[in-house]
């Protein structure tokens, strides 16, 4: 077994399929794997979609040496791309929204990049937003690049070529469902579509989160601005349309709200002993939700974004979630608290109108 590396980045890939039964072998029907990328040099599936845009962009010679990288990230891309440029000698330059934590920042500058926080809650088109943010620095900085993860179709290249052949291979092609977070599309699409040109009946399932466009304007083709609201999960749900969703080879999208999601990953901590990121929680909430639809010969692939090691002031702090609602104070497991609950008829009043009136008994029939 080849075991010496010229570099870091050489590790990338590879990652293992665990088996999930303590987690779900009572409680779900078919064989469950989780592909657990948090073992990537970078703790997270996109070092494989970092790696493989830098190395395109090498190639055709968009990135020369001494060059400046410059990315609008949740924070794991921005970290697989720190972690690439620091072995490559590019300056790096990161956008992130307000909404990432401390302990994130803290490590994309460890690996010596270069942090511009924006507003989370900026319209895309907003001069202050993260992508606008990302545009403006591209133009004013000399050789410097955009990787634009969002619409740089690399991303969900990579993914074809890597993670797609590995599912494969390590369920000896038995998977017969695939369930992946959906942020850029990039993790999701790629893989996806490997999986489908090996087998045409595998079931792709998209998870979206509450706030997010992707499930409806996959239903019906319109970006509707009414779904938008903020959400806490992170790495999953988009603002945007990114080029890299590709939703013909999506069978089924489920969104998965913050409170489940953050409750099902500690959950997976204390049940399979792996620490993941919070999007980790949406992917196995969404498995949970479709368990009806299961069978004892399926194999579920789930995909685990990243690692737990990024959210230990969020999800696994017990006084973040008290302040979420998501634990009561005696640390509990919450029911919806009533601010949820209010926050989620706005919405539903605002996209349904006086039929949700009625279905709340608010309204004269």
């Amino acid at each position: 077994m080849h075991m010496h590396y010229d570099s870091v980045v050489e590790t990338i890939g590879n990652t293992p399929l665990i088996r999930m039964d303590r987690l779900c072998g009572d409680r779900i029907p078919a064989t469950v794997y989780a592909k657990v990328e948090a073992y990537n040099p970078g703790h997270s599936a996109k070092d494989r979609a970092a790696r493989y845009m830098i190395e395109a962009a090498e190639r055709k010679g968009k990135i020369k040496p001494g060059a400046t990288i410059i990315e609008a990230t949740s924070g794991n891309t921005g970290y697989s791309i720190a972690m690439i440029a620091a072995t490559k000698g590019y300056r790096c330059i990161l956008t992130l929204t307000d909404k990432a934590g401390p302990e994130k920042i803290a490590l994309l500058k460890a690996l010596g990049a270069e942090i511009i926080l924006c507003p989370k809650d900026a319209e895309p088109e907003d001069p202050r937003s993260y992508y606008s943010q990302a545009e403006t620095l591209e133009k004013t900085i000399p050789n410097s690049f955009y990787l634009r993860q969002n619409w740089n179709l690399d991303n969900s290249e990579s993914h074809y070529r890597s993670t797609g052949p590995e599912i494969w291979k390590d369920t000896e092609g038995k998977v017969t469902h695939y369930v992946c977070c959906a942020g850029t599309g990039g993790t999701l699409s790629g893989t996806a579509r490997y999986l489908k040109e090996m087998n045409p009946e595998i079931t792709i399932v998209g998870v979206d989160a509450y706030g997010s466009v992707l499930k409806k304007y996959w239903q019906t083709g319109i970006f509707d601005k009414n779904e938008i609201y903020s959400w806490k999960v992170e790495g999953l749900g988009k603002t945007i349309i990114p080029d890299n969703v590709s939703f013909d080879l999506i069978d089924e999208f489920i969104k998965v709200g913050d409170r489940a999601a953050a409750l099902r990953v500690r959950e997976l901590a204390s049940k399979e002993g792996l620490l993941t990121g919070y999007s980790s929680g949406a992917a196995l909430e969404a498995v949970f939700a479709m368990r009806k639809q299961l069978t004892k010969d399926d194999v579920v692939v789930v995909l685990l974004p990243d690692h737990g090691s990024r959210y230990l002031g969020k999800i696994y702090n017990d006084d973040w979630m008290k302040e979420q609602g998501f634990l009561t104070p005696s640390g509990e497991p919450a029911a919806y608290s009533v601010n949820h609950l209010k926050r989620m008829y706005k919405v539903y009043r605002r996209m349904y109108g006086r039929k949700i009136k009625q279905r709340f008994g608010m309204a004269k029939v």
